[in-house]
């Protein structure tokens, strides 16, 4: 069974950069993808951003420039670096594998087949 365990989340100020880390265990799978999506109270969860194995790169366009996605595939570890934080990016940021990224969309929480428990991200203005 896969597991992703997600760090780095924390309370920050208005203006500061935060990293993220995720680091999947268990069995692994050929060009899998790593997204980043995040859901804040009261609101459906979003698509952050997503990678996949050959390096390709998904965003959601509000968050570009902000927001990088990376992965380590020696240390089998992906990040999500925020900068130039906002109040409103305060969520539960998850970590999400998608076995299949060449026949799913990065974008949608449904393509994902196994999740993290999620970290706490919140900002003050």
């Amino acid at each position: 069974q896969v597991q992703l365990v997600e760090s780095g989340g924390g309370l920050v100020q208005a203006g500061d950069s935060l990293r993220l880390s995720c680091a999947p265990s268990g069995p692994t799978f050929n060009d899998y993808a790593m997204g980043w999506f995040r859901q804040a109270p009261g609101k459906v969860r979003e698509f952050v951003a997503a990678i996949r194995d050959s390096g390709s790169t998904y965003y959601t366009e509000s968050m570009k420039g902000r927001f990088t996605i990376s992965r380590d595939n020696a240390k089998n570890t992906v990040y999500l670096q925020m900068n130039s934080l906002k109040p409103e990016d305060t969520a539960v940021y998850y970590c999400a594998l998608c076995k299949e990224p060449w026949r799913r969309s990065a974008y949608s929480s449904t393509s994902y087949d196994y999740w993290g428990q999620g970290t706490q991200v919140t900002v003050s203005s």
